[in-house]
């Protein structure tokens, strides 16, 4: 849509992408300390509806949103978006996030599916950085097999999804349930293998 791709193409500043990156790493961080045990889609579903995990990230959270708001709002004014109503300019602070909230909660369900799984299928944890980027891949490209190969976590990516999500007013869940499914489907061991491969056992 023409409406958003002023915001779509955005180019990010280095801090905003640190701050998208202290988001994931500190979801994760409190996740596989956790005893979160999620084993099936309806559980992950379940977990979705949490709100209590996100309270302990709420400064990595408004800290992405405070870098965040600035740079959406002068990508909107700079694109010529007249169909854009201020209001939802000046609300974007605040659907930011919320959205960057709903995206915690999503990549912790899509997380603690993944590590249940492979511990389960394998007999061993997944190594961090494999779950982190298989949980970041099946979030932003559902339909796709994960990357592995391609070194670095999809970071800019993961931060315009959450802005254009939360200054458009976009839900999320829909891929986000795509993305339950994908993980669902894929091949524990055939990842387990690559994984030794490249990292080591």
């Amino acid at each position: 849509m023409n409406e958003d791709r002023g915001v779509s193409v955005l180019a990010l500043p280095r801090a905003l992408r640190q701050a998208t990156r202290d988001v994931v790493h500190e979801m994760f961080d409190r996740l596989l300390s956790s005893d979160v045990t999620v084993t099936t889609n309806a559980e992950a579903q379940a977990l979705l509806a949490d709100q209590e995990d996100t309270e302990a990230l709420t400064d990595a959270i408004q800290r992405f949103v405070a870098i965040a708001t600035p740079v959406a709002r002068i990508a909107l004014r700079g694109a010529r978006l007249t169909r854009i109503p201020w209001v939802l300019v000046a609300s974007s602070a605040i659907s930011i996030g919320v959205t960057v909230r709903n995206g915690v909660r999503e990549l912790q369900a899509i997380a603690a599916l993944l590590a249940y799984r492979f511990e389960n299928e394998t007999g061993a944890p997944p190594d961090p950085a494999v779950l982190q980027k298989l949980t970041l891949e099946l979030y932003l490209k559902p339909r796709r097999t994960p990357n592995l190969t391609e070194v670095g976590l999809p970071l800019a990516q993961l931060a315009r999804r959450w802005i254009v999500s939360g200054v458009f007013g976009r839900s999320t869940r829909r891929k986000t349930e795509k993305a339950l499914d994908a993980a669902e489907r894929l091949d524990m061991r055939q990842i387990a293998s690559w994984t030794r491969s490249h990292h080591g056992p």
